[in-house]
């Protein structure tokens, strides 16, 4: 698995400096660990995808979706990207853009509820380790 390529260094900095508004009102919410002290990266690569945000930590991967994103040729492009990045262990959380606009609060509540669930399979995993 290659993650932040150097190759697509230009076309990660390209979409941090375009961010979309629902990405900058995510970002605004989850940087700097402000979400239960969880560290994201912005436009961060895996092999050739670039994700919205990631959690090398939790290997979480959060999407936002526009319009673009109900078309038949983008869903399936996203189902195969998203299977790909679940075969490297790396879960995808995706949301619409008016879900952080109208309901940022739901927004970051699932998220937090995501990362608690890895949490508690961790601690569980850890019970059940034979030394």
């Amino acid at each position: 698995m290659v993650l932040n390529d150097k190759n697509m260094q230009p076309y990660r900095r390209k979409l941090r400096k375009n961010m979309t508004a629902a990405e900058t009102s995510l970002w605004e919410m989850i940087r700097r660990k402000q979400l239960n002290g969880v560290r994201f990266l912005r436009q961060y690569s895996v092999e050739n995808f670039i994700l919205d945000f990631y959690s090398p930590k939790y290997k979480l991967a959060i999407e936002l979706d526009d319009e673009v994103h109900n078309e038949k040729y983008q869903q399936e492009r996203d189902e195969n990207r998203t299977k790909r990045l679940n075969e490297l262990e790396i879960t995808v959380l995706r949301f619409e853009n008016f879900e952080v606009f109208d309901y940022p609060m739901r927004t970051l509540t699932e998220i937090r509820e995501y990362i608690e669930k890895i949490k508690e399979n961790r601690n569980t995993d850890k019970k059940y380790e034979t030394k």
